[in-house]
């Protein structure tokens, strides 16, 4: 409690009222939850509870997640909430040096935190061992699925005491995803916290129809009249460092961050974007769901996602843990029947703006959105 005090952690979130309690009772879970509801303290918790009562040295707790970023920032999580250093975790994910990680496993690591590719990397080769699991968290179990990590998954799974607790967390509960549910989860606790095929309700959504070539002169208006950060998605890699380049011209601290970016790279963009020394973050859908930044904001979607899902996930990132946050999405002419698709299928109605060059007579849009020269409702 003096650890959850001192970070700031004082109300639960819905998922974590539901999901804490029959955690800690050992009971499974199996819980669909919007993305940025709090879903991993809902499962730390009960981890580092279950660490404080036995005290053996090893691995007692396993949490599988699908990218390395995502695993970076829950090893983070875990460490600012574990009472003690002697709670000590291990990183096991591929695209850095394997010598700290396997350190940290020879040392009596009591946690591994992993991607499933790397961990059956090290199991095959013998240099980890799961019998003293007495904890395994499946978290973002729809998207390591999409990545194929089922197979993986299964074949971890197989090396684990059948007697253990299983916390499962996913954005959707379709398909493959049952399957898993219905394979390693025993009489779980069901939890379903709102509707995960739709955007946050703190989360005010903007759509702007703008010729492809204003995309990056509206951007860099938004930038001047909007306080806070910017995480802003782009659909390609090379288009990811040309937003970044402009932006960087225009004088705005941005970085970015995409599948072309060496993980070093990929770190250091997001720990200086979290950290406030690059106000924009410029993101590939690689990113969406590897990104967990406190207090972004402004989401813009600079190119619209072709899936109402991706939308979802990148729209998440802002207005996390119940604070206000808005998401602008930018529509060209040849993208208006994408954005007119996502609003139909996830029943929602974005506030439309009409964006021109020519100074219009008078704006209707809110005053933080009011764009000179450039916006007419």
């Amino acid at each position: 409690m003096a650890r959850l005090d001192a970070n700031k952690f004082e109300t639960p979130t819905p998922v974590q009222s539901a999901a804490i309690p029959p955690a800690l009772e050992g009971k499974d879970v199996l819980a669909t939850a919007q993305t940025g509801t709090g879903k991993t303290l809902s499962y730390l918790i009960p981890v580092v509870e279950m660490m404080l009562k036995n005290e053996t040295r090893g691995a007692q707790a396993l949490i599988l997640l699908p990218t390395r970023e995502l695993a970076m920032q829950v090893e983070a999580a875990f460490k600012t909430i574990r009472s003690n250093s002697s709670q000590s975790v291990a990183l096991v994910v591929g695209g850095l040096a394997e010598r700290s990680q396997l350190d940290a496993i020879r040392r009596g690591a009591r946690l591994i935190v992993a991607t499933p590719g790397r961990l059956e990397d090290f199991l095959k080769r013998k240099l980890v061992h799961l019998e003293g699991i007495k904890i395994l968290v499946l978290d973002e179990v729809d998207r390591m699925l999409d990545m194929g990590f089922q197979p993986a998954i299964a074949r971890i799974a197989t090396l684990l005491p059948a007697v253990r607790q299983t916390l499962c967390y996913s954005a959707t509960l379709e398909g493959a995803v049952k399957d898993v549910a219905r394979k390693y989860l025993n009489e779980p606790v069901r939890i379903e916290i709102g509707s995960v095929l739709k955007p946050a309700e703190n989360v005010e959504l903007r759509a702007f129809d703008v010729d492809a070539d204003k995309k990056q002169e509206l951007l860099e208006h938004l930038l001047g009249v909007e306080q806070g950060s910017f995480l802003v998605f782009v659909r390609t890699k090379h288009g990811a460092d040309r937003v970044t380049r402009r932006l960087t011209r225009a004088g705005h601290s941005a970085t970015q961050i995409h599948g072309d970016r060496s993980q070093a790279q990929r770190n250091q963009a997001l720990r200086s974007f979290s950290e406030g020394r690059h106000r924009v973050l410029v993101a590939t859908d690689v990113a969406a769901r590897g990104i967990d930044v406190a207090n972004v904001a402004h989401v813009i979607n600079y190119d619209i996602p072709k899936m109402a899902e991706d939308f979802v996930h990148r729209v998440g990132r802002t207005g996390r843990a119940s604070a206000h946050g808005v998401a602008s999405t930018f529509a060209a002419p040849a993208e208006r029947n994408d954005l007119r698709k996502i609003e139909r299928s996830l029943h929602i109605q974005m506030k439309h703006f009409r964006v021109r060059s020519a100074e219009p007579k008078s704006v209707d849009v809110p005053k933080s959105v009011d764009i000179p020269k450039l916006v007419a409702a």
